[in-house]
C-alpha cells in the first residue's frame, strides 16, 4: 500500500525549514522523554540502478502501546515525491533493488522471523521469497539477478538443509532439558548463549524455487565472522566468487585474527570446505571485504597488532591476480570505517571519526590523495549513485535526527549537500532540540580536551544551571555531533550536559586513542576531572550542582570516581565494570582485557587491583544510581550488583535498576526507564526538573494507567564499540 506523496511545494518548505537557523522557529518548547519516542528513525538508503530514486526505512514508535514498527519509503533522487511503500505495523528493513531495477527486496517480520520479500517496483503486493528457520540476517543478489545469497544461522551438521535445521530448532525449543554444555570458549556473546549454530552464507536459485539451497561456507565456523558493524562478505561483479571473513584460530575468545577467505559460488563440496585464505600472513584483524567494480581487487580493512581490537583500522587493497596487498591509508591517522568504491574504480569513499565528527572522505587510488567529501555531523550510512556523481547519506547532528541528504561528488560544487527527506520536520518545528557548542579544556597531560556542550532550553548566560558530565564508553570511541537522547532529555530538564573526548577517544590520532590502555585510572581520569574543574568556574554553571554519568567503560569511570574523588554531587553508572579480576573471567571477548589491562589477572595482578574500583570501597561517599541489564554478557550484571552491594554496606545513598530484558545496550522501551531513573536521581541531588515518569510506576508496569497483561517484545541492539 502506498501513502499519499508529499507535494514538491510542501517538501521544499520543509527542507527550507531544516536549513534555517534554529532560532528562526519561535515558540518551540523544551524536549521531554516522550519527544524522543516521536522521532522517526530514517536509515538504510538504497539507490535504484537507474539512479532516479532512493529507497529507505522509517521507524515509528507508539509509546503508550509499547509498539515500534519500520516501513519502507521511496523518494526521487531530487527529493521530490517522498512516499511510503509499506504501511504494516511490522519490521520491513534492509531494502535492496534487484540488478534490473524491477524489484525492491527487503527483510520483513510480517510472517514471523525475518525473511526476504520482493515488492514489484511497478506496483503490486509483496511476495515472500524465503522460509529459512530462524530467519535471514542479511542477503544480496548475484549481479545477474538470478540468485540470492543469504546469511543465516544454521546447524553445521544440517548446512543448507532447511528441514534438518527446522527439526533441530524445534527439538531445542520444545525439549524439557534447558541447559548449556560447552567444551571451549566462546560460551556466550553480547546477549545470547552459544548453542552450536553457526552463521553461514546460503545460495538460493530464484529461477527454481524448489531447488535446494547450497551452503557456501560449510563447517563449524562463523562464516562470515561475528560482527556488530558492517557486512563481512561480498560477491564478485561476475557473480562467480564469494568473499567472506572468518576467525578460525584455535582460541577465538582471545584472538582478533579474523581473515578474508574466498570460494567459488558454483564450487564443488570439496572446494567449499577448503576456502582460500587471502590474508593468512597477517595475524591481526582483516575484514569488511568489498570487490572493486572490475573484480580485480578486494578492498578490506586491516589492523597490524594481534589481540588489539582498538588498533588503527587501515584501508587496504588486495590484488586478486598476485595476492599482493597495498595499504591505502598509511598516512591517515584515524580509523577507517565503512567504505565504497566509486563506480569507475579509481576512487574509494570511506567514513572516519575525526574530532567529534564523522566525515565522508574521498581517496584517489592512483595518487593516494585523501580529500574530505563532506564533514557535517555524523554519517551513519551512505551509498554512491550508479553514475558516481552523487551519494546519499543518512546523516544526523546533535540537534537534528537522522535524515537522508544528497551530496555532490562531481560538478561545479562537489561537496554541496541537499536534503532528500524531512520526516521529522513537524517535530523540529515544535520542540527545541538543542545544538552542541564546542570547547577545549587544558588537561594536566598538556593536551587540549574537546568538550561538546549542550545547554538547556531557554538558556540564559546570566543564570546558573546544574551540570552533568557524560563519559563515553568504549573506551576507544568518540562523542560526536550526532543526535542522541541523553543530549536532549537532560537539557530539556534544565541541565547543561558536557560530553568530553578524553584520552582513549578516537578522532585525535592513534597515539591519543592508545594512551588509555593499561592506564584506565591515569590520564583519562585527569582529563575528566579537568573538565569538571573547568565547568565549575563557568559563569553559567552551579559548582555545587555538578554530577556525572557514564555507560559501559563510562560506567567503570563512575565507579572509579566514587572511590577516588569527591567533586561530583551525584553519579550514575550504567553497565559498568566494577571488579576487574572477576570481570575478566565473566566477560566473553577476552582479547580486550588481555590487551587493555596487559595480560590476565594472574599475569598482572597489581595492575588489575590498582585500576579496579572495587579496591576503593571504603572511600565511597557520593550518591550513586546503578543501572544494568540481565542479558548483558559483555559486562555481566553481577558487576553492577556487587557495586551496589558495596555502596549499601558503606551507607551511601544508592539505587539499583536491573532491566530484565536489557543487554549491554537496552532496548528502545527499556530506555524509558533509563531516562526516567536518571532524571529522578539527578532531580534529587542536582535539582533539575523532576522526571515525568515515576521509575517505580514503570517497573510496576502501570505507567500508562493500567498494568500490561504480558511483557512486550523489545528490539535490542548489539551495535557500538563499547566493551
Amino acid at each position: 500500500m502506498a501513502a499519499k506523496p508529499v507535494s514538491a511545494a510542501l517538501l521544499a518548505a520543509l527542507l527550507a525549514a531544516v536549513a534555517a537557523p534554529l532560532s528562526a522557529a519561535p515558540g518551540r518548547r523544551a524536549v521531554t522523554i516522550d519527544d524522543l519516542y516521536r522521532v522517526k528513525g530514517v536509515g538504510s538508503p538504497a539507490i535504484s540502478p537507474d539512479g532516479r530514486g532512493v529507497a529507505f526505512t522509517v521507524s515509528t514508535t507508539d509509546l503508550p502501546a509499547v509498539k515500534r514498527w519500520t516501513n519502507l519509503w521511496r523518494v526521487d533522487a531530487d527529493g521530490k515525491n517522498a512516499r511510503a511503500l509499506t504501511v504494516l505495523d511490522k519490521s520491513d528493513t534492509s531494502p535492496l533493488f534487484s540488478p534490473d531495477g524491477t524489484t525492491l527486496a527487503f527483510l520483513s517480520t510480517r510472517s514471523g522471523s525475518p525473511q526476504v520479500w520482493f515488492l514489484p517496483v511497478a506496483g503490486g503486493e509483496p511476495e515472500k521469497k524465503t522460509d529459512v528457520p530462524g530467519g535471514v540476517g542479511a542477503y544480496r543478489f548475484t549481479p545477474d539477478g538470478k540468485r540470492l545469497l543469504l546469511v543465516a544461522e544454521v546447524w553445521p551438521a544440517c548446512g543448507a538443509d532447511l528441514d534438518c535445521n527446522r527439526k533441530r530448532d524445534e527439538a531445542m525449543e520444545k525439549g524439557k532439558m534447558k541447559a548449556v554444555l560447552a567444551d571451549s570458549l566462546f560460551v556466550r556473546r553480547w546477549d545470547s548463549w552459544e548453542d552450536g549454530k553457526r552463521t553461514h552464507v546460503l545460495r538460493m536459485d530464484l529461477a527454481d524455487p524448489k531447488a535446494p539451497l547450497v551452503d557456501l561456507t560449510p563447517g563449524d565456523w562463523d562464516s562470515p565472522a561475528f560482527s556488530v558493524g558492517g557486512p563481512e562478505w561480498d560477491v564478485s561483479p561476475d557473480g562467480r566468487e564469494l568473499v567472506f571473513t572468518s576467525n578460525r584460530d584455535a582460541s577465538p575468545a582471545s584472538s582478533t585474527n579474523t581473515d578474508v577467505f574466498v570460494v567459488p559460488v558454483d564450487g564443488t563440496p570439496e572446494q567449499l570446505k577448503a576456502p582460500k585464505n587471502l590474508t593468512a600472513k597477517n595475524p591481526a584483524f582483516d575484514g569488511s571485504p568489498r570487490y572493486s567494480p572490475d573484480g580485480r581487487s578486494i578492498g578490506f580493512r586491516m589492523q597490524r597488532t594481534p589481540g588489539y581490537e582498538s588498533d588503527r583500522f587501515l584501508l587496504a587493497l588486495l590484488d586478486r591476480a598476485t595476492g599482493g596487498v597495498r595499504v591505502l591509508t598509511e598516512t591517515f591517522d584515524s580509523w577507517v570505517g565503512d567504505f565504497r568504491f566509486h563506480p569507475d574504480g579509481r576512487r574509494v569513499f570511506f567514513l572516519a571519526d575525526i574530532k567529534g565528527r564523522t566525515p565522508l572522505f574521498d581517496l584517489d587510488l592512483a595518487s593516494g590523495k585523501i580529500q574530505t567529501a563532506t564533514a557535517t555531523g555524523h554519517v551513519d550510512a551512505f551509498e554512491i549513485a550508479p553514475d558516481g556523481t552523487w551519494a546519499v547519506l543518512a546523516r544526523r547532528q546533535m540537534h537534528l535526527p537522522t535524515e537522508l541528504w544528497r551530496v555532490a561528488l562531481a560538478g561545479k560544487e562537489p561537496g554541496t549537500t541537499t536534503a532528500l527527506t524531512a520526516v521529522n520536520q513537524a517535530l523540529l518545528a515544535e520542540v527545541d532540540f538543542r545544538p552542541m557548542e564546542e570547547a577545549f579544556v587544558d588537561s594536566p597531560s598538556g593536551k587540549k580536551i574537546q568538550v561538546l556542550l549542550v545547554k538547556p532550553h531557554g538558556f540564559d548566560p546570566a543564570k546558573k544551571y546544574p551540570v552533568i558530565v557524560n563519559v563515553h564508553g568504549g573506551p576507544q570511541m568518540q562523542w560526536a555531533d550526532a543526535f542522541r537522547g541523553d543530549a536532549q532529555v537532560y537539557p530539556g530538564a534544565g541541565y547543561v550536559v558536557a560530553f568530553p573526548n578524553p584520552h582513549g577517544s578516537t578522532g585525535w590520532g592513534q597515539d591519543f586513542t592508545a594512551a588509555i590502555s593499561a592506564d584506565w585510572d591515569g590520564k583519562v581520569m585527569k582529563d575528566v576531572l579537568a573538565v569538571a574543574d573547568w565547568l565549575s568556574v563557568q559563569p553559567w554553571a552551579d559548582r555545587d550542582r555538578i554530577g556525572a554519568m557514564g555507560w559501559s567503560w563510562g560506567g567503570y569511570a563512575m565507579m572509579w570516581l566514587a572511590g577516588n574523588d569527591s567533586r561530583f554531587k551525584a553519579l550514575a553508572s550504567m553497565m559498568g565494570v566494577y571488579d576487574l579480576r572477576s570481570m575478566y573471567s565473566m566477560t566473553e571477548e577476552l582479547w580486550f582485557p588481555e590487551w587493555d589491562l596487559k595480560g590476565t589477572p594472574w599475569q598482572n595482578p597489581e595492575g588489575y587491583a590498582k585500576q579496579s574500583p572495587s579496591s576503593y570501597v571504603t572511600k565511597f561517599r557520593t550518591p550513586t544510581l546503578v543501572i544494568t541489564g540481565r542479558k548483558d554478557f559483555r559486562v555481566p550484571y553481577t558487576q553492577s550488583l556487587a557495586f551496589f552491594t558495596d555502596l549499601q554496606k558503606m551507607g551511601v545513598p544508592s539505587r539499583l535498576v536491573v532491566m530484565e530484558n536489557a543487554s549491554h545496550w537496552p532496548g528502545w522501551y527499556d530506555m524509558l526507564l533509563y531516562y526516567a531513573a536518571h532524571l529522578d536521581w539527578f532531580h534529587r541531588y542536582l535539582g533539575g526538573a523532576p522526571s515525568p515518569y515515576d521509575p517505580k510506576a514503570l517497573v510496576a508496569n502501570d505507567v500508562f494507567g493500567k498494568e500490561k497483561a504480558e511483557e512486550p517484545k523489545r528490539e535490542e541492539s548489539k551495535g557500538g564499540a563499547a566493551k
